[in-house]
């Protein structure tokens, strides 16, 4: 008798080492209580704060916020890593390695540097193994927030005039840096270049609060972009979803966020994972806009995603300003699937809900090749 073929083996891989850590592991609680295990095998394997890899439990309620508590990786289980052949081996103390088996596609759910910007991906691409969402320029570039805006202002997308603060620069001539900082006009956002889920990021309304929000994004990236803040501007997101087989990339419907209050200036941490802030900001899935705007927002959605050579998935977020002009914020590669996540929402709105949306991910970095392509 022939045996029955396995089941496809998935590494969801979470945590790491930027300050989006707790983030990574809240969106991989999600995940792993979705994934389908009829069809597939999981194996979780956590990235702590040191960047060692670790065999996880994968127990969604210890990767959830608590009490207030933001989650981590237990940096007390076994060590793992990829052997030859995308094979996962652990390494016990004083045990000879044991291998775990073949690996067919990783599912990165690691959020900032050191996994969401091209990295891991990199790591991927050379040991063979296929995983879920873009490669490393479409990585790379996604996470830069400097060199997101010059791809996509070269595709003939409107992006916010910025700054940007290289620690070379604040160090040698931080006055010239005030000045180009007084000619984007207050107030400004000061963000980390190369970071999100807002950390890091301040409101700034005055020359006399620059520094101290320079101090802050330089807590988190040595290389730092100030933005001139649009007037009272409609935030809206459109989610991305690479198309099976062969099709062409879909745009989602346009969601909307708006702060109702608390005391939140933008949608900062807070508003977006912490479950006693969530009321602050309300999310509008789809959007009310007249069909035309949703149509043109959802295209250039589509635009900047090509623009990066996207795969997979995305987030793109766009300011509306009073006078009409749509103006693209970011693109995300890799977006939070929390229960408060924008992403999911706006794919249940499209008609794939949560488990399905994961589902596809799967089936599609299993179809995908890695190298050149």
């Amino acid at each position: 008798m022939s045996e029955e073929p396995r089941k496809p083996r998935i590494a969801v891989v979470f945590g790491g080492r930027s300050s989006e850590h707790a983030v990574s592991c809240i969106t991989a609680a999600n995940v792993l209580k979705v994934i389908d295990r009829d069809k597939y095998e999981v194996v979780p394997i956590g990235i702590d704060t040191s960047g060692h890899w670790v065999l996880e439990s994968g127990d969604p309620e210890r990767l959830s916020i608590t009490n207030g508590k933001l989650p981590e990786v237990d940096v007390t289980a076994l060590p793992v890593l990829f052997g030859a052949g995308r094979e996962l081996v652990v390494h016990a103390p004083d045990q000879v390695p044991s291998t775990l088996g073949e690996v067919d596609v990783v599912f990165p759910l690691l959020h900032g540097p050191f996994g969401e910007d091209g990295t891991l991906q990199g790591l991927l691409e050379m040991s063979d193994i296929r995983y879920v969402g873009s490669g490393v320029l479409a990585s790379a570039v996604g996470m830069d927030k400097h060199y997101m805006k010059v791809v996509l202002a070269a595709a003939g997308l409107d992006v916010t005039p910025y700054v940007v603060i290289r620690e070379r620069d604040w160090s040698r001539h931080p006055q010239a840096c005030r000045e180009a900082v007084d000619r984007l006009g207050y107030p400004v956002f000061v963000k980390p270049s190369r970071g999100g889920s807002s950390l890091g990021i301040s409101k700034v309304n005055s020359r006399e609060e620059l520094d101290d929000a320079l101090a802050e994004a330089r807590a988190h990236d040595p290389k730092v972009i100030v933005e001139a803040a649009a007037k009272n501007p409609r935030e809206i997101e459109v989610g991305i979803l690479g198309g099976l087989d062969g099709a062409d990339p879909a745009a989602s419907v346009c969601g909307e966020i708006t702060l109702t209050g608390g005391g939140h200036d933008f949608y900062d941490f807070e508003a977006k994972y912490l479950p006693e802030e969530v009321d602050y900001a309300a999310l509008s899935v789809p959007a009310e806009l007249p069909e035309e705007v949703a149509a043109e927002i959802r295209a250039q959605a589509l635009t900047a995603f090509e623009a990066i050579e996207g795969e997979g998935l995305a987030r793109v977020d766009f300011f509306l300003t009073e006078d009409g002009r749509i103006v693209i914020n970011e693109i995300n590669t890799m977006p939070g699937f929390t229960p408060y996540s924008m992403f999911p929402r706006l794919w249940a709105a499209s008609g794939i809900d949560y488990g399905d949306l994961v589902d596809r991910l799967l089936a599609l970095a299993l179809t995908r090749p890695t190298g050149l392509r």
